[in-house]
């Protein structure tokens, strides 16, 4: 449930949202499979146009129309079906009990220090949200700052994002309803625990930077609907400069791109509040890149970078612009410049690219650059000393993911959260001084024994000869005979990697003789923006073609066998495994398709899809047609072909990947089947992409998910 929309410039809280992936499967014989009711009828239109001279067909236009009482209805009749399908399972009220169980493990979130207080957030047992604290002091109790459980009765309002001033006694945050991300703007008083008057709202995503004093910030805002076209409203994203205490409505504008009205501004802030930044995104791994000096009450915005097809991101401590770019440098490499000469040729390099290790993110921390990166798909975390000389490698647990960092930049402390795949989350605490790393807090998992369980991982070749690294996880002793049922994973667009990460549920999963295998597909960021590239627009096939070779090679390694195969992506990556199943049905027999992109012939028009044209290209040009009409899976589905069982899911509020594309899909598919294997669509109410689905929404979502699963791979609860 990624797809990296550039949503995520703001901070999210509680790291990202992952459905369990567990099993309580015997890998016993198969049992006798259960057969699927007949799927609902869906009218089919004789509708055909010609798009750069190529006649296409699209029978469920319809489907298109969300809001209709036609549309409505027959959405009612598929979820109708799916429950006639999944509710009579064998086994799956165990996997229900089991899986409240495993998804009432606890999340933490690495806090974020400001003058002695330490902002983060925590969901324990069956809270729905995680919850906002604030420890008074290293060794002080923690206090409860914000609970969106208390906001409403079935969970449905989250905690998108939140910013503490630099003296940590203001906070401002965001606020949504039923997993929309349309965030309305807060201001809390951390001292009292209470509410400021401020109340700003179209503030999805923001991003923002406080005034020195905290009586202020720049922040980000979408317009209000009726001030820009219909359909524009989720663009057109400014900055703004607010004054606690002061209307909304009159703030000053600072930044605007009208006649770009896709790009996306982030703003930054220097803690002196001199120095103004203000990055603009393109599209994923490009954006431009100001800088503006507050004290010249005449002087604007200077360009530090524009138009180039590479990606900064800068922070400006002391009068020092620090710059991380992947220009000429595609595993990124950092450099320095005095905010008040900082052209181009006046950059000074101090942290060089390496080959072995990429550069993600950076934390000024005192004296220190700690630095952030990967190294074949897995984190590396190194300290530099503010000249950029190597001072330490800071030594992880395991192979696995770090995230989250937080420090000040006058200060010698950094935290940040580490997890693997048969690791639950722990919050460590860095030293800058001495270099040691202290535990901070740690999530309790009693079940989960990492020591039983093995990470591997292997290089395959895919079709044009690239070698692609894939993550195979399994119980130690696990023999390749050709039977274990296994569950392949892939996402492979918008920069985003796949590292390893805890999994609540994963843990039975592999108890049980499972094998969970994540691709590093081309289009991910796991090698640099080059592997990124070498993944989208025309060479978008490249991402499918790798993912196929990876199900092969499980194959062939005889870790699996077709029968006992499964995929599974979300968003980007529910375009992935439609694409695989429509390219290559043979392959697989079941996949779980969420919140998928399937019409790439029309995905442009709908909510913020404008945003993904970069990355995808849109078929309003003929160039980029053809390779679109070439892989969009809905236009892919051939009459008479025997699919792989599937199950298509999607959420009503879902304000990134229209849910049009989940129905058109499942309703072609539907159609199409010649094979007995069910198509089935589930349509999720009060929820959105995934962001901030409440405990209870996620436990159903993924009973369905893994009795489907149990049931297609024949094995028993």
């Amino acid at each position: 449930m990624n797809l990296n929309l550039r949503i995520h410039a703001a901070r999210r809280c509680g790291g990202r949202v992952l459905l369990a992936v567990c099993a309580l499967a015997s890998v016993a014989a198969p049992q006798s499979l259960v057969v699927a009711p007949k799927p609902p009828e869906t009218r089919a239109e004789a509708l055909v146009e010609t798009l750069h001279g190529v006649k296409v067909s699209d029978p469920y236009r319809w489907l298109e129309q969300g809001d209709s009482s036609e549309v409505r209805a027959w959405t009612d009749a598929q979820n109708a079906h799916t429950r006639r399908a999944l509710d009579p399972l064998v086994g799956r009220e165990k996997i229900a009990q089991r899986l409240s169980q495993l998804l009432s493990i606890g999340t933490i979130s690495a806090p974020t220090p400001r003058r002695g207080r330490y902002f983060f957030t925590r969901r324990e047992g069956q809270q729905n949200q995680p919850v906002l604290y604030v420890r008074e002091g290293a060794q002080g109790k923690d206090r409860l700052l914000l609970d969106p459980n208390a906001l409403s009765p079935d969970g449905t309002i989250a905690l998108d994002w939140w910013y503490e001033s630099h003296d940590g006694k203001r906070l401002a945050y965001g606020l949504s309803e039923s997993g929309n991300e349309q965030s309305t703007l807060y201001v809390l008083d951390v001292d009292t625990g209470r509410n400021l008057k401020d109340k700003i709202p179209f503030t999805r995503a923001a991003s923002l930077a406080w005034l020195p004093a905290g009586d202020g910030f720049y922040y980000t805002r979408f317009p209000a609907p009726g001030t820009v076209p219909k359909g524009e409203e989720n663009y057109h994203r400014r900055v703004f400069l607010h004054q606690l205490g002061d209307d909304p409505g009159k703030d000053a504008e600072v930044f605007r791109r009208e006649e770009r009205p896709t790009e996306w501004p982030s703003v930054g802030l220097s803690r002196d509040g001199r120095w103004l930044t203000v990055s603009v995104s393109r599209g994923p791994g490009k954006n431009d890149l100001y800088l503006r000096d507050l004290r010249d009450e005449t002087g604007g915005f200077v360009a530090l970078a524009e138009g180039k097809d590479a990606s900064y991101t800068a922070r400006v401590v002391n009068g020092v612009v620090y710059i991380l770019t992947t220009e000429d440098a595609a595993k990124g490499r950092i450099y320095e410049a005095a905010a008040a000469n900082p052209k181009r040729s006046a950059w000074r390099e101090l942290i060089p690219e390496s080959q072995d290790v990429g550069i993600g993110s950076f934390t000024v921390l005192g004296e220190q650059i700690l630095v952030h990166g990967l190294a074949r798909a897995a984190s590396r975390v190194r300290a530099f000393t503010r000249a950029g000389e190597f001072v330490r490698e800071v030594k992880l647990p395991t192979l696995g993911t770090a995230s989250g960092f937080g420090g000040e930049e006058d200060g010698g402390e950094a935290f940040f959260t580490f997890a693997s795949y048969a690791l639950p989350p722990v919050v460590y605490r860095y030293d800058a001084a001495t270099g040691a790393l202290a535990e901070w807090v740690r999530v309790d998992a009693p079940t989960v024994d990492a020591k039983v369980i093995e990470v591997k991982q292997v290089f395959y070749q895919t079709k044009d000869g690239t070698n692609v690294s894939m993550f195979v996880v399994h119980r130690k002793g696990l023999k390749y005979d050709g039977k274990n049922p296994t569950l392949l994973y892939g996402y492979g667009g918008f920069n985003v990697s796949q590292t390893p990460a805890f999994n609540r549920g994963l843990n039975l999963w592999l108890e049980r003789g499972g094998v969970y295998a994540v691709a590093n597909l081309r289009g991910g960021g796991e090698y640099g923006e080059g592997w990124h590239k070498r993944g989208m627009l025309g060479l978008k096939q490249n991402v499918f073609d790798d993912f196929i070779a990876a199900a092969e090679y499980l194959i062939e390694k005889k870790i699996t066998a077709r029968e006992r195969l499964a995929i599974q992506g979300g968003s980007n990556g529910g375009l992935l495994v439609a694409a695989a199943m429509t390219q290559r049905p043979e392959l697989f027999r079941a996949v779980v398709c969420s919140v998928p992109l399937t019409d790439m012939l029309r995905y442009q028009r709908f909510l913020i899809a404008r945003l993904w044209i970069p990355e995808y290209g849109t078929a309003d040009d003929p160039r980029h047609f053809a390779y679109l009409h070439a892989y969009s899976p809905y236009h892919r589905v051939a009459a008479g072909t025997k699919y792989p069982a599937t199950l298509i899911t999607t959420a009503e509020s879902d304000s990134r990947v229209d849910p049009l594309h989940a129905r058109k899909f499942a309703a072609a598919l539907q159609a199409a089947n010649g094979g007995a294997h069910p198509i089935l669509l589930r349509v999720e109410t009060k929820a959105g992409h995934g962001a901030g689905k409440p405990l209870t929404k996620q436990i159903a979502e993924a009973t369905d998910v893994w009795s489907f699963l149990f049931w297609q791979l024949g094995m028993s609860a």
